[in-house]
């Protein structure tokens, strides 16, 4: 892999996604949901999640999730859109963030 592509495959995953939304996903279809920058393609995020946790990737869904609407006073402002990715990883395979590396 070229140093510039092994570069942004480490800039694409932004952070682990972890809400009661995302715990029902990852129990019922063993998939995990990351924060990823908002230009990262699929193939991007499975070689990312790949290098990065050393698994093998079944599948990835993303998702574009829009900013909320804020008021400041009589101002309204709007908060940053950001994308998510669902990643289903194969049987087997699992990633655990509990245990502090």
């Amino acid at each position: 892999m070229s140093q510039l592509h092994q570069e942004r495959l480490l800039q694409v995953l932004l952070a682990p996604q972890i809400s009661e939304k995302a715990t029902y996903v990852a129990d019922k279809n063993e998939q995990i949901v990351f924060r990823v920058a908002s230009n990262a393609t699929k193939p991007e995020i499975k070689a990312a999640v790949e290098q990065l946790f050393d698994v093998k990737v079944k599948s990835v869904q993303v998702s574009n999730v829009k900013g909320k609407e804020k008021r400041f006073g009589r101002m309204i402002g709007r908060r940053q859109g950001w994308k998510k990715a669902f990643v289903c990883l194969q049987p087997g395979q699992e990633i655990n963030f509990a245990a502090g590396e």
